[in-house]
């Protein structure tokens, strides 16, 4: 049986990805590794509120999505304070 386009195309991108050498990356300890995880995490989470917060029209719940992103924007900047490799803008 043939092979289609679409798995050729993918084979070749994956073949690509092999051959390109990876970023040279930093080894983290485990606790880096864990507030980098909790960084990203609470950046999604703010992405999400602020999304929220734009569609919302309702001033009680409005409200609530500016406490929740207060609460996120103050963990991130904790969790900035502790992570030296912080990438927030």
């Amino acid at each position: 049986m043939a092979r289609g386009w679409e798995s050729k195309s993918v084979e070749a991108q994956q073949a690509d990805a092999g051959e390109k050498p990876g970023k040279a990356g930093v080894k983290l300890t485990a606790e880096q590794a864990a507030n980098a995880r909790e960084e990203s995490g609470l950046l999604l989470s703010r992405k999400r509120v602020l999304q929220q917060l734009e569609a919302s029209r309702d001033p009680r719940h409005r409200q609530m999505l500016e406490q929740a992103l207060a609460e996120l924007e103050e963990k991130l900047r904790a969790a900035g304070a502790s992570s030296p490799l912080s990438t927030r803008p």
